[in-house]
């Protein structure tokens, strides 16, 4: 984009223009959506200050997560509930679309 320019040239030029740059060290970034979660391992964070405004620039490797409709703590609940294992339970309230009741109805049967 800007040809041969030393990166200190640069980094001179953009504070010259009012620009600041900074790497933040993050180990993972993780964009909450409505229905999933991005997940970016091995993350390269730039924080960049423009006339007032912060943007971040974010590379790495990315996944994608689905977002349930129950908590670990109803899985927990409905465990002690039945007996069950995590992967029973987990299964059954997705089987359920998070209905607790219905999830410990059927692993009770």
């Amino acid at each position: 984009m800007f040809g041969n320019i030393n990166p200190k040239q640069l980094q001179g030029m953009m504070k010259k223009m009012g620009i600041a740059n900074s790497e933040i060290n993050a180990e993972r970034v993780i964009i909450e959506c409505a229905d999933k979660n991005i997940i970016i391992e091995n993350p390269s964070v730039q924080r960049i200050s423009m006339q007032g405004n912060i943007s971040y620039q974010i590379s790495g490797d990315e996944t994608e997560e689905e977002k349930s409709s129950f908590s670990e703590e109803d899985i927990k609940m409905v465990m002690e509930k039945t007996g069950k294992s995590k992967k029973e339970v987990v299964e059954f309230l997705e089987k359920n679309e998070g209905d607790i009741a219905a999830a410990i109805m059927e692993l009770k049967e």
